[in-house]
Protein backbone atom coordinates (compact mmCIF):
# COMPACT_ATOMS: atom_id res chain seq x y z
CA UNK A 1 0.00 0.00 0.00
CA UNK A 2 1.14 3.15 -0.77
CA UNK A 3 2.88 5.57 2.27
CA UNK A 4 0.87 8.80 0.56
CA UNK A 5 -2.71 7.19 0.12
CA UNK A 6 -2.31 5.94 4.06
CA UNK A 7 -1.99 9.26 5.15
CA UNK A 8 -4.58 10.75 2.75
CA UNK A 9 -7.07 8.78 3.93
CA UNK A 10 -6.21 9.72 7.45
CA UNK A 11 -6.11 13.18 6.68
CA UNK A 12 -9.71 13.27 5.24
CA UNK A 13 -10.89 11.59 8.56
CA UNK A 14 -10.86 7.92 7.25
CA UNK A 15 -10.74 4.92 9.92
CA UNK A 16 -7.78 2.51 8.61
CA UNK A 17 -8.12 -0.88 8.33
CA UNK A 18 -5.90 -2.80 9.98
CA UNK A 19 -3.87 -3.59 6.75
CA UNK A 20 -3.19 -0.06 6.37
CA UNK A 21 -1.57 0.46 9.83
CA UNK A 22 0.07 -2.57 9.54
CA UNK A 23 1.98 -1.07 6.12
CA UNK A 24 2.78 2.01 8.46
CA UNK A 25 3.73 -0.19 11.01
CA UNK A 26 5.85 -1.78 8.46
CA UNK A 27 7.07 0.93 6.91
CA UNK A 28 8.35 2.57 10.30
CA UNK A 29 10.14 -0.91 11.20
CA UNK A 30 12.51 -1.17 7.63
CA UNK A 31 12.82 2.73 6.77
CA UNK A 32 10.50 2.41 3.65
CA UNK A 33 8.85 5.08 4.80
CA UNK A 34 10.75 8.45 5.13
CA UNK A 35 11.02 10.71 8.00
CA UNK A 36 8.74 12.93 6.40
CA UNK A 37 5.68 10.67 5.48
CA UNK A 38 6.01 9.12 9.61
CA UNK A 39 5.92 12.90 10.45
CA UNK A 40 3.02 13.29 8.15
CA UNK A 41 0.68 10.27 9.33
CA UNK A 42 1.99 11.67 13.39
CA UNK A 43 0.27 15.07 12.19
CA UNK A 44 -2.88 13.19 10.52
CA UNK A 45 -3.46 11.06 13.38
CA UNK A 46 -3.37 14.08 16.03
CA UNK A 47 -5.55 16.45 14.13
CA UNK A 48 -8.10 13.12 12.91
CA UNK A 49 -7.70 10.76 15.77
CA UNK A 50 -8.10 7.31 15.62
CA UNK A 51 -11.07 5.07 17.15
CA UNK A 52 -10.34 2.27 19.92
CA UNK A 53 -10.14 -0.33 16.88
CA UNK A 54 -7.49 1.66 15.28
CA UNK A 55 -5.72 1.78 17.98
CA UNK A 56 -5.89 -1.92 19.37
CA UNK A 57 -4.35 -2.37 16.14
CA UNK A 58 -1.83 -0.12 15.96
CA UNK A 59 -0.63 -1.05 19.45
CA UNK A 60 -0.80 -4.70 18.54
CA UNK A 61 1.32 -3.94 15.23
CA UNK A 62 3.95 -1.82 17.04
CA UNK A 63 4.53 -4.80 19.49
CA UNK A 64 4.50 -6.99 17.34
CA UNK A 65 7.28 -4.97 15.20
CA UNK A 66 9.88 -6.82 17.17
CA UNK A 67 11.11 -9.22 19.93
CA UNK A 68 8.44 -10.43 22.36
CA UNK A 69 9.74 -11.32 26.37
CA UNK A 70 8.58 -14.23 27.60
CA UNK A 71 9.44 -14.29 30.81
CA UNK A 72 7.31 -17.93 31.67
CA UNK A 73 10.78 -19.95 30.80
CA UNK A 74 12.66 -18.12 33.51
CA UNK A 75 10.06 -19.31 36.12
CA UNK A 76 10.75 -15.66 38.45
CA UNK A 77 9.31 -16.63 41.83
CA UNK A 78 6.56 -14.00 41.57
CA UNK A 79 4.23 -11.48 38.75
CA UNK A 80 5.94 -9.44 35.98
CA UNK A 81 4.69 -6.25 36.68
CA UNK A 82 5.15 -2.31 35.23
CA UNK A 83 4.51 1.12 35.54
CA UNK A 84 3.90 4.04 33.34
CA UNK A 85 3.94 7.86 33.35
CA UNK A 86 2.29 10.06 30.71
CA UNK A 87 4.91 12.08 32.11
CA UNK A 88 5.80 15.66 33.99
CA UNK A 89 8.25 18.03 34.80
CA UNK A 90 10.17 16.71 38.04
CA UNK A 91 8.22 13.20 37.65
CA UNK A 92 11.14 10.49 39.43
CA UNK A 93 8.60 7.75 40.66
CA UNK A 94 9.58 5.31 38.19
CA UNK A 95 13.13 5.47 39.89
CA UNK A 96 11.25 4.50 43.54
CA UNK A 97 8.24 2.39 42.63
CA UNK A 98 10.17 -0.30 40.77
CA UNK A 99 12.66 -1.05 44.05
CA UNK A 100 9.37 -0.70 46.27
CA UNK A 101 7.55 -3.18 44.21
CA UNK A 102 10.05 -5.30 44.18
CA UNK A 103 10.80 -5.34 47.70
CA UNK A 104 7.52 -6.85 48.16
CA UNK A 105 7.63 -9.57 45.88
CA UNK A 106 6.92 -8.32 42.16
CA UNK A 107 9.44 -7.94 39.37
CA UNK A 108 9.36 -5.06 37.30
CA UNK A 109 11.53 -5.20 33.68
CA UNK A 110 10.65 -1.13 33.30
CA UNK A 111 11.04 -0.20 29.97
CA UNK A 112 11.24 3.35 29.76
CA UNK A 113 11.59 5.95 27.46
CA UNK A 114 13.62 9.68 27.19
CA UNK A 115 12.39 12.56 27.08
CA UNK A 116 9.84 14.07 25.05
CA UNK A 117 9.16 17.88 25.10
CA UNK A 118 9.04 20.00 28.50
CA UNK A 119 8.81 16.73 30.38
CA UNK A 120 11.77 14.48 31.65
CA UNK A 121 12.27 10.90 30.46
CA UNK A 122 13.37 7.98 33.16
CA UNK A 123 16.55 6.76 30.78
CA UNK A 124 17.69 10.51 30.93
CA UNK A 125 17.91 10.48 34.22
CA UNK A 126 19.27 7.08 34.58
CA UNK A 127 22.02 8.12 31.95
CA UNK A 128 23.28 10.66 34.12
CA UNK A 129 25.43 7.89 35.12
CA UNK A 130 28.10 7.20 32.52
CA UNK A 131 28.27 3.38 33.55
CA UNK A 132 25.09 2.25 33.57
CA UNK A 133 23.64 -0.10 30.94
CA UNK A 134 20.25 1.65 29.29
CA UNK A 135 19.83 -1.61 26.86
CA UNK A 136 21.53 -4.93 28.63
CA UNK A 137 21.16 -8.21 26.40
CA UNK A 138 18.46 -10.59 27.61
CA UNK A 139 20.44 -12.24 30.08
CA UNK A 140 22.60 -9.23 31.67
CA UNK A 141 18.34 -8.17 32.15
CA UNK A 142 17.51 -11.32 33.51
CA UNK A 143 20.29 -11.52 35.78
CA UNK A 144 19.56 -8.21 37.31
CA UNK A 145 15.81 -8.57 37.22
CA UNK A 146 16.74 -12.10 39.68
CA UNK A 147 19.27 -10.18 42.38
CA UNK A 148 17.56 -7.04 42.62
CA UNK A 149 14.06 -7.89 41.58
CA UNK A 150 13.48 -4.75 38.98
CA UNK A 151 15.33 -3.14 36.35
CA UNK A 152 15.06 -0.25 34.92
CA UNK A 153 16.06 0.17 31.04
CA UNK A 154 15.12 1.31 27.61
CA UNK A 155 14.06 -0.43 24.67
CA UNK A 156 16.48 -2.80 23.04
CA UNK A 157 16.89 -2.30 19.01
CA UNK A 158 14.51 -5.53 18.96
CA UNK A 159 11.99 -4.47 21.68
CA UNK A 160 9.10 -2.49 19.61
CA UNK A 161 11.36 -0.91 17.09
CA UNK A 162 8.77 1.06 15.11
CA UNK A 163 8.08 3.25 18.51
CA UNK A 164 11.82 3.66 18.71
CA UNK A 165 11.29 5.76 15.90
CA UNK A 166 8.38 6.92 15.75
CA UNK A 167 9.14 8.03 18.96
CA UNK A 168 11.78 10.35 18.28
CA UNK A 169 9.84 11.57 15.89
CA UNK A 170 6.98 13.00 17.78
CA UNK A 171 9.38 14.70 19.99
CA UNK A 172 10.20 17.14 17.33
CA UNK A 173 7.26 17.68 15.11
CA UNK A 174 4.62 19.10 17.78
CA UNK A 175 2.88 15.71 17.75
CA UNK A 176 3.50 14.35 21.01
CA UNK A 177 -0.05 15.13 22.62
CA UNK A 178 -1.97 12.42 20.31
CA UNK A 179 -4.32 10.13 22.60
CA UNK A 180 -3.57 7.10 20.09
CA UNK A 181 -0.30 7.74 19.52
CA UNK A 182 0.38 8.16 23.06
CA UNK A 183 -1.56 4.86 24.25
CA UNK A 184 0.01 2.87 21.28
CA UNK A 185 3.87 3.65 22.27
CA UNK A 186 2.81 3.09 25.67
CA UNK A 187 1.37 -0.18 25.65
CA UNK A 188 3.20 -1.88 22.62
CA UNK A 189 6.93 -1.41 24.71
CA UNK A 190 4.78 -3.02 27.64
CA UNK A 191 3.15 -5.83 25.77
CA UNK A 192 6.39 -6.46 24.28
CA UNK A 193 8.09 -6.68 27.50
CA UNK A 194 6.12 -9.98 28.86
CA UNK A 195 4.00 -8.37 31.89
CA UNK A 196 1.29 -9.77 33.82
CA UNK A 197 -0.46 -6.60 34.97
CA UNK A 198 0.28 -2.65 34.65
CA UNK A 199 -0.56 0.45 36.60
CA UNK A 200 -0.47 4.00 34.41
CA UNK A 201 0.25 7.24 35.95
CA UNK A 202 -2.10 10.04 33.92
CA UNK A 203 -0.50 13.18 34.42
CA UNK A 204 -3.25 16.32 34.34
CA UNK A 205 -2.56 20.13 34.86
CA UNK A 206 -0.52 22.95 33.46
CA UNK A 207 2.89 20.60 33.16
CA UNK A 208 1.18 17.62 31.49
CA UNK A 209 0.42 16.87 27.88
CA UNK A 210 -3.53 16.64 29.20
CA UNK A 211 -3.96 20.06 30.85
CA UNK A 212 -7.74 19.49 32.09
CA UNK A 213 -9.70 16.10 33.46
CA UNK A 214 -11.82 16.78 30.42
CA UNK A 215 -8.02 15.53 28.79
CA UNK A 216 -7.00 13.34 30.93
CA UNK A 217 -9.67 11.22 32.23
CA UNK A 218 -10.10 10.24 27.99
CA UNK A 219 -6.47 9.03 27.81
CA UNK A 220 -6.64 7.00 30.89
CA UNK A 221 -9.70 5.16 30.03
CA UNK A 222 -8.33 4.36 26.79
CA UNK A 223 -5.26 3.04 27.78
CA UNK A 224 -7.07 0.51 30.01
CA UNK A 225 -9.55 -0.77 27.42
CA UNK A 226 -6.43 -0.90 24.71
CA UNK A 227 -4.39 -2.89 27.20
CA UNK A 228 -7.43 -5.15 28.34
CA UNK A 229 -7.96 -5.42 24.79
CA UNK A 230 -4.79 -6.88 24.24
CA UNK A 231 -4.80 -9.36 26.96
CA UNK A 232 -2.96 -7.17 29.58
CA UNK A 233 -4.72 -6.31 33.13
CA UNK A 234 -4.33 -2.45 33.60
CA UNK A 235 -5.38 0.46 36.22
CA UNK A 236 -4.72 4.05 35.44
CA UNK A 237 -4.12 7.08 38.33
CA UNK A 238 -5.04 10.23 37.49
CA UNK A 239 -2.38 12.33 39.00
CA UNK A 240 -1.81 16.29 39.68
CA UNK A 241 0.87 18.13 37.23
CA UNK A 242 0.13 21.66 38.48
CA UNK A 243 3.22 22.16 40.22
CA UNK A 244 6.72 20.47 39.99
CA UNK A 245 6.59 16.78 41.51
CA UNK A 246 8.93 16.69 44.80
CA UNK A 247 11.00 19.70 44.90
CA UNK A 248 13.93 19.12 41.86
CA UNK A 249 13.56 19.04 37.94
CA UNK A 250 16.88 18.01 36.20
CA UNK A 251 18.08 14.42 35.34
CA UNK A 252 21.37 14.21 37.94
CA UNK A 253 19.04 16.34 40.42
CA UNK A 254 16.17 14.05 40.19
CA UNK A 255 18.18 10.83 41.09
CA UNK A 256 19.98 12.40 43.83
CA UNK A 257 16.24 13.08 45.27
CA UNK A 258 14.80 9.76 44.60
CA UNK A 259 18.03 8.66 46.42
CA UNK A 260 17.60 10.63 49.20
CA UNK A 261 13.57 9.20 49.20
CA UNK A 262 14.35 5.93 49.39
CA UNK A 263 17.02 6.37 52.24
CA UNK A 264 14.47 8.20 53.89
CA UNK A 265 16.74 11.50 54.21
CA UNK A 266 13.80 13.57 52.75
CA UNK A 267 10.41 12.72 51.41
CA UNK A 268 8.66 15.44 49.57
CA UNK A 269 4.86 14.53 50.41
CA UNK A 270 3.15 14.57 47.05
CA UNK A 271 6.17 12.84 45.58
CA UNK A 272 5.40 9.73 48.54
CA UNK A 273 1.52 10.56 47.67
CA UNK A 274 1.53 9.94 44.32
CA UNK A 275 4.13 6.55 45.10
CA UNK A 276 2.40 5.08 47.39
CA UNK A 277 -0.72 5.36 45.83
CA UNK A 278 0.63 3.65 42.28
CA UNK A 279 3.05 1.35 44.05
CA UNK A 280 -0.14 -0.17 46.20
CA UNK A 281 -2.67 -0.65 42.85
CA UNK A 282 -0.02 -2.61 41.28
CA UNK A 283 0.75 -4.75 43.92
CA UNK A 284 -2.79 -5.48 44.46
CA UNK A 285 -3.58 -6.10 40.59
CA UNK A 286 -0.60 -8.56 40.38
CA UNK A 287 -2.24 -10.31 43.48
CA UNK A 288 1.01 -10.09 45.84
CA UNK A 289 -1.97 -8.33 48.36
CA UNK A 290 -5.15 -8.75 49.21
CA UNK A 291 -6.25 -5.16 49.56
CA UNK A 292 -5.57 -2.80 48.19
CA UNK A 293 -4.96 -0.95 51.59
CA UNK A 294 -2.76 -4.08 52.28
CA UNK A 295 -0.64 -3.18 49.15
CA UNK A 296 -0.17 0.07 50.89
CA UNK A 297 0.97 -1.30 53.82
CA UNK A 298 3.52 -3.33 52.67
CA UNK A 299 4.86 -0.71 49.90
CA UNK A 300 5.37 1.38 52.96
CA UNK A 301 7.28 -0.84 55.26
CA UNK A 302 9.20 -1.85 52.16
CA UNK A 303 10.73 1.64 52.19
CA UNK A 304 10.62 1.67 56.22
CA UNK A 305 12.79 -1.37 56.33
CA UNK A 306 15.10 -0.12 54.06
CA UNK A 307 14.64 -3.29 51.53
CA UNK A 308 13.05 -1.04 48.78
CA UNK A 309 16.39 0.97 48.50
CA UNK A 310 18.60 -2.06 48.66
CA UNK A 311 16.54 -3.36 45.90
CA UNK A 312 17.46 -0.07 44.29
CA UNK A 313 21.33 -0.48 44.51
CA UNK A 314 21.46 -4.18 43.44
CA UNK A 315 20.13 -2.88 40.49
CA UNK A 316 22.32 0.14 39.97
CA UNK A 317 25.20 -1.62 40.53
CA UNK A 318 24.02 -4.61 38.46
CA UNK A 319 23.52 -2.38 35.52
CA UNK A 320 26.63 -0.36 35.59
CA UNK A 321 26.31 2.14 37.82
CA UNK A 322 28.02 3.28 40.99
CA UNK A 323 28.65 0.27 44.23
CA UNK A 324 28.12 2.50 46.94
CA UNK A 325 25.12 4.45 45.40
CA UNK A 326 23.24 4.82 49.08
CA UNK A 327 26.04 6.35 50.32
CA UNK A 328 26.43 9.72 51.02
CA UNK A 329 28.62 11.63 48.82
CA UNK A 330 29.39 8.26 46.80
CA UNK A 331 26.81 8.27 43.99
CA UNK A 332 28.77 9.73 41.33
CA UNK A 333 26.06 11.78 39.77
CA UNK A 334 27.78 15.01 37.87
CA UNK A 335 27.56 18.46 39.08
CA UNK A 336 26.90 21.51 37.33
CA UNK A 337 29.93 24.31 37.76
CA UNK A 338 27.09 26.96 38.37
CA UNK A 339 24.74 27.15 41.27
CA UNK A 340 22.31 30.86 41.92
CA UNK A 341 19.20 31.23 43.33
CA UNK A 342 16.14 33.26 42.38
CA UNK A 343 15.22 35.26 45.40
CA UNK A 344 11.68 36.43 46.66
CA UNK A 345 11.83 39.83 46.57
CA UNK A 346 9.22 40.48 48.87
CA UNK A 347 7.58 38.52 51.68
CA UNK A 348 4.29 36.55 50.92
CA UNK A 349 3.23 33.19 49.25
CA UNK A 350 4.19 31.78 45.97
CA UNK A 351 1.07 31.90 43.14
CA UNK A 352 0.09 29.72 40.91
CA UNK A 353 2.93 28.18 38.40
CA UNK A 354 3.15 27.68 35.26
CA UNK A 355 4.42 23.86 35.56
CA UNK A 356 5.14 23.24 31.49
CA UNK A 357 7.02 26.73 31.52
CA UNK A 358 9.67 25.45 34.45
CA UNK A 359 9.93 22.15 32.61
CA UNK A 360 11.32 24.52 29.57
CA UNK A 361 13.38 26.23 31.78
CA UNK A 362 15.10 22.86 32.33
CA UNK A 363 14.99 22.02 28.52
CA UNK A 364 16.49 25.05 27.59
CA UNK A 365 19.29 24.93 30.47
CA UNK A 366 20.58 21.79 28.54
CA UNK A 367 18.50 18.81 30.29
CA UNK A 368 16.08 18.14 27.26
CA UNK A 369 16.49 17.77 23.31
CA UNK A 370 15.15 20.81 20.64
CA UNK A 371 15.68 17.90 18.24
CA UNK A 372 16.19 13.99 18.85
CA UNK A 373 19.40 13.96 18.10
CA UNK A 374 20.89 16.78 20.85
CA UNK A 375 22.71 15.48 23.49
CA UNK A 376 21.38 16.15 26.91
CA UNK A 377 23.35 17.68 30.02
CA UNK A 378 22.82 15.63 33.15
CA UNK A 379 24.35 18.43 35.31
CA UNK A 380 21.42 21.38 34.79
CA UNK A 381 18.04 21.78 36.01
CA UNK A 382 15.92 23.64 39.06
CA UNK A 383 16.45 22.40 42.64
CA UNK A 384 14.33 23.03 45.84
CA UNK A 385 11.71 24.65 43.48
CA UNK A 386 8.85 26.87 45.81
CA UNK A 387 5.43 25.07 45.98
CA UNK A 388 1.91 27.12 45.21
CA UNK A 389 0.67 28.45 48.10
CA UNK A 390 4.12 28.17 50.15
CA UNK A 391 4.69 31.15 52.63
CA UNK A 392 8.09 32.73 51.83
CA UNK A 393 10.10 35.89 53.41
CA UNK A 394 12.28 38.34 51.07
CA UNK A 395 15.56 37.29 50.39
CA UNK A 396 14.48 33.30 50.23
CA UNK A 397 15.28 31.29 47.63
CA UNK A 398 12.52 30.06 45.76
CA UNK A 399 14.93 27.66 43.18
CA UNK A 400 18.35 27.63 42.65
CA UNK A 401 19.44 27.20 39.59
CA UNK A 402 22.10 24.42 37.96
CA UNK A 403 23.64 25.69 35.29
CA UNK A 404 26.46 24.49 32.69
CA UNK A 405 27.47 28.31 32.50
CA UNK A 406 27.19 31.87 34.06
CA UNK A 407 25.30 33.51 31.09
CA UNK A 408 22.91 30.18 31.08
CA UNK A 409 22.04 31.13 34.60
CA UNK A 410 21.23 34.48 33.72
CA UNK A 411 19.25 33.18 31.16
CA UNK A 412 17.07 30.78 32.99
CA UNK A 413 16.52 33.20 36.17
CA UNK A 414 15.31 35.57 33.91
CA UNK A 415 12.95 33.57 32.38
CA UNK A 416 12.15 32.31 36.04
CA UNK A 417 11.50 35.49 37.56
CA UNK A 418 8.64 35.38 35.73
CA UNK A 419 7.28 31.87 36.15
CA UNK A 420 7.61 31.61 40.23
CA UNK A 421 6.13 34.80 40.99
CA UNK A 422 5.35 35.75 45.45
CA UNK A 423 2.36 37.34 45.89
CA UNK A 424 1.95 39.80 49.28
CA UNK A 425 -0.34 38.52 51.33
CA UNK A 426 -2.75 41.70 51.63
CA UNK A 427 -3.04 40.74 47.18
CA UNK A 428 -4.93 37.82 47.80
CA UNK A 429 -5.13 34.53 49.33
CA UNK A 430 -2.67 31.68 49.69
CA UNK A 431 -3.60 28.84 46.76
CA UNK A 432 -5.12 25.74 48.90
CA UNK A 433 -3.61 22.30 47.88
CA UNK A 434 -5.74 20.29 45.68
CA UNK A 435 -6.31 16.59 45.54
CA UNK A 436 -2.39 14.54 44.39
CA UNK A 437 -5.06 11.97 42.90
CA UNK A 438 -8.27 12.88 41.46
CA UNK A 439 -9.69 8.93 39.82
CA UNK A 440 -8.42 5.61 39.54
CA UNK A 441 -9.65 3.69 36.35
CA UNK A 442 -10.23 0.45 36.22
CA UNK A 443 -9.99 -0.32 40.03
CA UNK A 444 -12.35 -0.43 42.89
CA UNK A 445 -9.97 2.43 45.07
CA UNK A 446 -11.25 5.95 46.19
CA UNK A 447 -9.13 8.93 45.30
CA UNK A 448 -6.44 9.70 47.44
CA UNK A 449 -7.47 12.98 49.75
Amino acid sequence: MLAQEIIRRKRDGQALAPEAIQAFVDGLTSGQWSDAQCAAMAMAVLLRGMDEAETVALTTAMADSGQRLNWAAAKLPGPVLDKHSTGGVGDKVSLLLAPIVAACGGFVPMISGRGLAHTGGTLDKLASWPGYQLTPDAVALERVLRSAGCAIVGASAALAPADKRLYAIRDVTATVESLPLIVASILSKKLAAGLQALVMDVKVGNGAFCPSLAEAMPLAQALVRVARGAGLPTRALVTDMNQVLGRHAGNALEVHEAIDFLTARSREPRLLAVTLALSAELLHLGGLAASVAEAEHRAREALASGRAAEAFARMVAGLGGPKAVLEPGHDELPAAPVRRPLLATIDGHVGALDTRALGLVVLELGGGRRRAEDPIDPRVGLADVASPGQAVHRGQPLAWVHAASEADADAALARLAGVIVVESVQASQPIEPGPVVYSVIGGESRPSP
